[in-house]
């Protein structure tokens, strides 16, 4: 009971009361930590109750165990979800090979998109760009779900593809490059945006969406002037919506940047590397005449692009992280 007593002690009740996810076992806590504090100061004054109250303070050791379990598990919960949050912004972006690499860039993310259902995670389009053969120049795509960063924090990098496209006439394979970014959005950051830093831009949001879309300014635009990141959103209805999101995904990005400073600075191991990949980095070819798809970084291939394409690529991630896991151990 000591013990136990000691570990409650240490908890901020007046942070956790706050928090909704621990408010209510806290409280619950709380009350019994009251409770046996009154049962002490009963049995203080009167010695006679002593042995009445031994079944009290046993049914209430059972019941502040429990709560404190329940507590502790939330709380480890939350610090993963602090450095693995579940919910992210996938972005791809068409590289060289003009066309091609665009229709490619789609191709990426309705892979994405595909793969994200069948874990049964939530996805939308935060913003595109699609170009006169329906290919995307750019898009973004908010993907929420349990794991959802720590499962695809490694997809970051160029994506190479090698094959003929449908206008070649003369049967020639080529070879077109994507880009993905994976970028967690963190619910807390130590970010501080200065008003005087920030550039925004409102446009219709274009597309689909109803005649709300299509005659009102509700897209939104921030060009962070420091640094020159820029995030646009789309998907909100209104214009204060957006701008709220997209000063979310700022921030985001400015913590992301600033937690990789950090790691390079304080940490030389290979580790501190792993989850910051280049996005300028060659990981992955899909070759189509060849029908594989190769991770250049774990030096594996895949037969059945088709499959792959359509979402099926569990395997080629649980690869990817074995290969990393075991990095980590050897450090």
């Amino acid at each position: 009971m000591e013990e136990l007593l000691s570990k409650i002690e240490q908890y901020n009740f007046e942070e956790l009361l706050g928090n909704h996810q621990t408010a209510f076992v806290a409280g619950e806590i709380k009350k019994l930590k009251g409770q046996y504090d009154d049962t002490l100061e009963l049995i203080a004054s009167d010695e006679s109750m002593k042995v009445m109250a031994q079944d009290e303070i046993e049914n209430i050791r059972v019941q502040l165990e429990a709560y404190t379990s329940q507590l502790e598990s939330i709380l480890k919960a939350q610090k993963e979800e602090e450095q693995f949050p579940n919910e992210i912004v996938l972005e791809v972006r068409a590289g060289a090979g003009g066309d091609e690499a665009a229709l490619f860039a789609h191709e990426l993310a309705e892979m994405y998109e595909r793969y994200a259902e069948s874990k049964g995670w939530q996805w939308r389009i935060v913003d595109e760009s699609i170009n006169d053969v329906g290919g995307y120049k750019y898009a973004s795509i908010e993907i929420k779900g349990v794991g959802v960063y720590k499962t695809l924090r490694f997809e970051t990098g160029v994506h190479r593809v090698q094959r003929i496209p449908a206008t070649e006439k003369q049967g020639r394979i080529h070879t077109s490059t994507a880009s993905v970014a994976i970028m967690p959005i963190f619910k807390k950051t130590t970010i501080v945006l200065n008003d005087a830093d920030l550039e925004f831009e409102t446009s219709r949001a274009g597309g689909a969406g109803g005649q709300n879309v299509n005659k009102v300014e509700s897209a939104v635009r921030v060009i962070h002037k420091p640094t020159g990141i820029d995030f646009r959103s789309t998907v909100e209805r209104s214009q204060l919506a957006n701008k709220e999101r997209v000063l979310e995904l700022l921030r985001s990005k400015l913590q992301q940047m600033k937690d990789e400073e950090e790691a390079k600075k304080y940490s030389d191991s290979r580790s501190s590397q792993i989850g910051n990949m280049d996005r300028s980095e060659k990981i992955k070819t899909y070759n189509f005449p060849q029908d594989r798809l190769t991770d250049h970084r774990i030096k594996e291939s895949w037969s059945n692009l088709p499959k792959v394409m359509s979402g099926d690529i569990s395997e080629i991630i649980d690869a990817v992280h074995t290969f990393f896991e075991n990095e980590n151990s050897e450090v």
